[in-house]
């Protein structure tokens, strides 16, 4: 399979390690283009069977069955509306799936600036993707271009962690809220754990290993077992034991309304970022 990379930054080379790693006997052929010339340099020197292009967008993405755009939101409009032109001549059975891995990048305003192209998939992975254990959120913006599609994105993100599918592209904003953005809120609970360690005196290092391990340790609980959270949490908590000392405060404060709220309005910012990028003018602003 020969794939273009527009971007080649940290989703971009996670992707590449991934397909590389996975397909070893019989790896893709892959072309990578990118403004930065030390990423360029970094690519070339940890892949040398990759070809790194500075901007031959044209160049590049010829013959290519999968295009992968892995640009910044704001940069997405120029990259379309420099490749339509090329895609205009690779239609038919040569017209490649697109995949974009931009937040906040609706399909139809891809298609827009792609000239009408319709085979595309948009993509939502999160940052765990760097080492393997990510989780991407695909929706198919046309179906009626075949099953292959599916199948040809899904074995592309599967190779940087697991995949689910949306059939509602309004749903790629609720994955943006839970596991785009998901790994920001883990970190920020373990910060705050580690600061209540410490104010209860242990030293920074032992709070810090005490907080990774339970993490760790119970992501993979929860993951190897086929019960729910709620029975696992039932399982840790004695009655009037420490840890429903700990949940009644936590409950007292509402927790999953907290969550409900924080989500929430990630995924309302992930709508109104999709009108503001879909605009005919560039716009900037933050992507997560």
């Amino acid at each position: 399979m020969k794939m273009s990379f527009v971007g080649g930054g940290n989703m971009a080379s996670a992707l590449v390690g991934g397909l590389l790693e996975r397909m070893a006997g019989t790896p893709p052929d892959i072309t990578v283009i990118d403004p930065v010339a030390a990423q360029r340099q970094a690519l070339r020197a940890r892949w040398p069977a990759v070809r790194v292009y500075e901007a031959a967008v044209a160049e590049a993405v010829e013959g290519a069955e999968v295009i992968v755009l892995a640009v910044k939101p704001q940069q997405m409009r120029e990259v379309a509306l420099g490749l339509a032109e090329t895609l205009g001549h690779m239609q038919g059975s040569r017209a490649p799936l697109v995949i974009s891995v931009a937040a906040g990048i609706r399909a139809i305003d891809l298609s827009r600036w792609l000239g009408g192209h319709r085979r595309i998939v948009r993509s939502m992975p999160n940052t765990p993707a760097l080492i393997g254990r990510g989780v991407t959120g695909l929706y198919l913006f046309d179906p009626s271009q075949g099953e292959a599609d599916r199948l040809v994105a899904e074995s592309i993100m599967a190779a940087v962690g697991e995949v689910v599918w949306v059939d509602d592209e309004a749903l790629i904003d609720a994955v943006t809220a839970l596991s785009g953005s998901g790994p920001a809120y883990v970190f920020r609970f373990m910060e705050a754990i580690e600061q209540a360690g410490v104010a209860l005196g242990l030293d920074a290092e032992q709070a810090r290993r005490l907080t990774l391990a339970t993490f760790s340790g119970a992501a993979e609980l929860a993951m190897r077992s086929t019960e729910p959270p709620s029975v696992l949490r039932e399982r840790v908590t004695s009655k009037g034991g420490t840890t429903a000392a700990a949940l009644a405060v936590m409950e007292a404060r509402d927790l999953t309304g907290l969550m409900r709220a924080a989500l929430g309005a990630a995924a309302a910012r992930g709508a109104e970022m999709g009108q503001a990028f879909g605009a005919d003018a560039p716009q900037a602003g933050p992507t997560r």
